[in-house]
């Protein structure tokens, strides 16, 4: 165990090899989340197939309340799937998350509409929503904490941002495949059954994503933590919060603002631009894309400069940056209301989404001990994008319908921005360029960051 620890330990120090890891990692988050993202593209399709009104809001608030229940789950399978991943090891847990994955997905493809089953067939939907749920409960943060831990202490944003480009390339994927479908089948055919033929693309890449991450080695830091501690590590997800919970609190008071834009940007903006602004799917689907597209392009840049500037300045940067332009970008879409204004205004939310996604995907491995980073960071993000990212696409749509003013989901993230900002500059902690904590027993980051709200940058 011991040999093993220390040759896995060397990792660290070749790059070839931190860039496979990354590339592996990224493979499987993209099916993950390419399956995922599905469900939002196709709302509007699924509505008609499975909830069936004359009032089309009804309908889709009832699949995007189908589309929370995933995130009602998502704790639960991050707690799960973490305490797998603390104990047994990352690998194994990924390669069997994209597999569980991808396996609901097409099923969902496969129910029966409501015409031909009744209530079994939003019954079913649900029941499949949830293992959907339980996968991505433990799939985003095992491969993140599973990049990080293979990465140089000095560059772990730089090769974490493939984690956060692997999930915007995944919509912009979904995104893209819908459009094109629809540019050749048409509304019509892609109502009645094109929308089902994408959910069963989910079974040849899940295949090809398990084999990746099959061929992939353990993390060198938790099989130096396995040969240090001389055998399985194992708490329960009581044990985890009463170790973590100040720093699980702290990082979710940030996560809340991550989850929360990044579904108004890229699921329900699919959503408004048709209902609201009055698109064509291929138009929306078009807008989404392209966006997605940008901020993928984006992730890498963003990693550099977090490990350059610091993890604190960064989540700054993300909220003033939602607080200022969210409104404005709303503004836009809507005055120009064509495929033009509504990717300019995607781009300008884009920009602050990404600075959040980037650096919260690092703060997750950073903020806590390996022998409990993968339970610990499960709690924490699950449990916060489903308080806040699995309501955005409802709430918005309520929002809308309840005030008539288009801006209303734009305002919550605002609001929610402006509050994020105080809560990073006195309580989170810098973690760049220090040491992974090992042991729940180690001395926590630095928890007295230097006040100066004379300016923006806290150092």
């Amino acid at each position: 165990m011991q040999q093993q620890a220390t040759a896995a330990a060397s990792a660290h120090t070749d790059t070839s090899h931190i860039k496979k890891v990354m590339m592996g990692s990224a493979a499987g988050t993209v099916v993950e989340w390419f399956d995922f993202a599905l469900f939002g593209y196709m709302a509007v399709y699924i509505a008609q197939n499975f909830f069936p009104t004359e009032d089309k809001m009804a309908g889709l608030l009832a699949t995007f309340a189908v589309f929370l229940v995933s995130f009602i789950v998502r704790p639960l399978g991050g707690i799960y799937f973490g305490k797998l991943g603390d104990k047994l090891g990352r690998k194994k847990i990924l390669a069997l998350t994209v597999l569980l994955m991808s396996g609901s997905t097409a099923a969902i493809g496969l129910i029966p509409n409501y015409e031909s089953i009744g209530i079994w067939a939003p019954i079913l939907l649900v029941i499949i929503r949830c293992i959907q749920g339980l996968s991505a409960g433990g799939e985003y943060t095992g491969a993140t904490i599973y990049t990080v831990e293979h990465s140089p202490m000095n560059k772990r944003n730089s090769y974490a941002w493939a984690m956060s480009a692997a999930t915007y390339f995944a919509f912009a994927l979904a995104a893209g495949v819908c459009a094109g479908l629809v540019a050749i089948i048409g509304t019509e055919a892609m109502g009645d059954w094109g929308w089902r033929t994408i959910f069963l693309l989910a079974v040849p890449m899940g295949v090809v994503a398990f084999f990746i991450r099959d061929h992939l080695s353990e993390s060198p830091e938790f099989q130096q933590m396995r040969a240090e501690k001389k055998g399985q590590v194992s708490y329960t997800a009581g044990q985890v919060f009463k170790a973590e919970g100040r720093n699980i609190v702290k990082l979710g008071g940030f996560v809340v603002l991550y989850a929360l834009s990044f579904y108004i940007f890229s699921t329900y903006m699919n959503t408004f631009l048709r209902t609201v602004i009055g698109l064509t799917p291929a138009q929306s689907l078009t807008a989404s894309m392209v966006a997605l597209l940008f901020v993928t392009a984006l992730t890498p840049i963003a990693g550099i400069i977090s490990d350059k500037i610091g993890r604190r300045k960064m989540m700054q940067f993300a909220a003033i940056w939602h607080a200022l332009f969210t409104i404005p970008a709303y503004m836009v879409v809507n005055n120009g209301a064509s495929l033009e204004a509504a990717i300019a205004g995607m781009l300008i939310i884009g920009i602050g989404q990404v600075a959040a996604s980037v650096v919260a995907a690092t703060l997750l491995s950073e903020m806590f001990p390996t022998d409990m980073r993968y339970t610990a960071s499960s709690m924490c993000y699950n449990i916060t994008f489903a308080i806040f990212g699995g309501t955005a696409p409802y709430l918005a749509i309520w929002l809308t319908t309840q005030t008539g003013s288009y801006l209303a989901p734009a305002f919550y993230v605002t609001i929610v921005a402006a509050i994020c900002f105080f809560w990073v500059t006195i309580l989170m902690p810098e973690t760049a360029n220090k040491p992974l904590r090992r042991y729940h027993t180690e001395p926590e980051p630095d928890t007295k960051p230097a006040i100066n709200l004379g300016k923006v940058n806290v150092s």
